[in-house]
């Protein structure tokens, strides 16, 4: 690694709303090449960067009408609308000079590769960034589980939650400007406080698998960055 970074390997975790900027839906073109740039630059450090993305930038468009829609069909519309965010990522990313591979939890071998665990490594190993699709390809789990999942799989040392918030905060700071941001805190902690970090199963995986989480706000430029030299950015979640 050129420079001083605190983890190797991480798993950065994307809602398909942050890809949206200030956009109703779909994706924002300035929005997306902002992360992604904050990507390049740890990559650029070394750092070996997978990344799990949500699709709800998409899905929210039909969401009013998936409601009585069978649970297990709207869930696979879900994981297509990753499918379409993963292919744009992986686009911005190559415009960018920065190898990108997208792997699917479901087969779509046109557009994507068939998730494969060493496959995913040896990427990771090339410096080349791997974006999880389809999230874990089973409907009733959420891409926050999916997250947790490849993170403990391709054995990454930090899960990072990009957010629209800067970090785990005492109580919602839009509702309540007096709320102050953990800076660090303990899954036990978390618990007891009933801080939602992210869906109960997915913490639940991270906390057995001792995955520590971060949760940041991507939108501040280099916030990424900052979060990899292990700076006072966002909330470290922990064991």
């Amino acid at each position: 690694m050129t420079q001083q970074t605190k983890y190797k390997r991480v798993l950065l975790k994307l809602s398909g709303e942050a890809l949206m900027g200030k956009d109703a839906f779909g994706i924002n073109r300035d929005t997306i090449m902002q992360i992604v740039g904050q990507v390049k630059e740890v990559a650029d450090m070394g750092v070996q960067v997978a990344v799990v993305i949500g699709g709800g930038n998409i899905f929210r468009g039909v969401a009013t009408q998936a409601q009585g829609m069978d649970r297990a069909t709207a869930d696979y519309m879900g994981m297509m609308a990753t499918v379409m965010n993963a292919l744009a990522l992986k686009d911005a990313f190559e415009s960018l000079g920065l190898k990108a591979r997208v792997q699917s939890a479901l087969s779509m071998q046109q557009i994507a590769e068939t998730y494969a665990r060493p496959k995913a490594i040896q990427y990771l190993e090339e410096g080349k960034v791997v974006i999880f699709a389809a999230g874990t390809g089973n409907p009733f789990f959420t891409t926050d589980t999916a997250a947790s999942l490849r993170g403990a799989e391709m054995n990454c040392d930090i899960m990072l939650k990009a957010t629209n918030v800067d970090g785990v905060y005492t109580a919602d700071p839009k509702k309540y400007p007096s709320a102050t941001r953990y800076q660090t805190i303990t899954f036990d902690e978390a618990i007891s406080k009933n801080l939602r970090v992210m869906d109960a199963t997915a913490f639940a995986l991270c906390r057995e698998q001792k995955l520590n989480i971060v949760v940041f706000g991507i939108a501040k430029d280099g916030a990424l960055k900052r979060v990899i030299a292990g700076e006072d950015e966002g909330t470290l979640v922990h064991c």
